[in-house]
């Protein structure tokens, strides 16, 4: 997607970065690797959407339990739909690795976060898309009771183990080990942001050389930027469409989020770099249907 012009200074020292930006020599092969999980994205997306559940299906076996054509069509319904479930939580180790490797570029000495940002701009749109993807993967997620009821049946199906004549060979596909994975992951309300999270805060953990404000002042860099996009006119209204408006908001939510999870004193404390009443402001002036999910997020 086409997005956003040029890197410009402005307002304290902020600048909007160009989402259109080609990876250079020296990110080239973080790029590459980041962008082999990037162009996934849109098929798990649209797998997510399509995903219609078993429902009548679990319904129909439960209540007749000593039906075996409809215990049999339940569980022929559901496994086909724990092999796509596995496939998205395997996305997001695939997704949790790609961010790590982002955050290592773009906090690492002897830049400063703003200037990395300045200068892998290529790494910063990956970045951006990588938090994009995931805000619309939890809001999809959200709207799709049938993950966790199909999951649960799938489960007690294979402990009950009472249809020894049905096929489980899916257990070769979805080990006990990789059900409890796939079951702690589903169980969240945002799997992929708390995925993401989780990732932020082991990247800080695991290096513990680096000062952690190269890691938070990178986030809050991102979230001001967002915010400036979104509140300046001479940006706003030059966006390509609402696509654009709702791909800022979600990166500034999501940064947002990370920020809160690894800074000792949170996103919402008057020390934070993060200015959380102008990032909230922003959010509300735009129609209520597109932020209702990313103000819940922050709440």
């Amino acid at each position: 997607r086409k997005l956003i012009l040029d890197v410009k200074r402005q307002v304290g020292n902020v600048f909007v970065l160009k989402l259109t930006a080609a990876p250079t020599e020296g990110e080239r092969e973080v790029w590459n690797q980041v962008n082999s999980v990037l162009q996934d994205s849109e098929s798990i997306l649209s797998g997510l959407q399509a995903y219609k559940g078993a429902g009548q299906e679990i319904r129909d076996a439960i209540q007749n339990p000593s039906d075996f054509m409809l215990q049999e069509r339940a569980w022929n319904s559901v496994c086909p739909l724990v092999i796509k479930l596995k496939k998205f939580y395997s996305f997001s180790l695939r997704l949790e690795e790609a961010l790590q490797s982002l955050l290592e570029c773009l906090t690492c000495p002897p830049f400063t976060p703003t200037q990395h940002l300045e200068r892998e701009q290529a790494l910063a749109k990956q970045f951006a898309e990588i938090l994009h993807f995931t805000l619309r993967f939890d809001e999809l997620k959200m709207r799709i009771p049938a993950i966790q009821n199909d999951f649960s049946y799938y489960r007690r199906t294979i402990s009950r183990n009472r249809i020894n004549n049905m096929n489980l060979d899916i257990e070769n596909e979805v080990n006990n080990e990789m059900a409890n994975r796939m079951s702690l992951f589903y169980a969240e309300a945002t799997p992929m942001l708390k995925t993401l999270s989780n990732a932020t805060t082991n990247f800080v953990t695991e290096n513990k050389t680096l000062p952690l404000e190269n890691t938070t002042d990178c986030l809050s860099t991102m979230a001001s930027v967002c915010k400036v996009m979104l509140e300046t006119p001479e940006y706003s209204s030059r966006f390509s469409s609402e696509d654009t408006v709702l791909f800022c908001m979600r990166v500034m939510v999501g940064v947002i989020i990370l920020y809160d999870h690894v800074h000792p004193n949170g996103a919402f404390n008057k020390s934070s770099k993060i200015d959380m009443k102008g990032c909230i402001k922003v959010l509300k002036e735009q129609p209520a249907d597109n932020v209702e999910g990313l103000l819940n997020a922050l709440k």
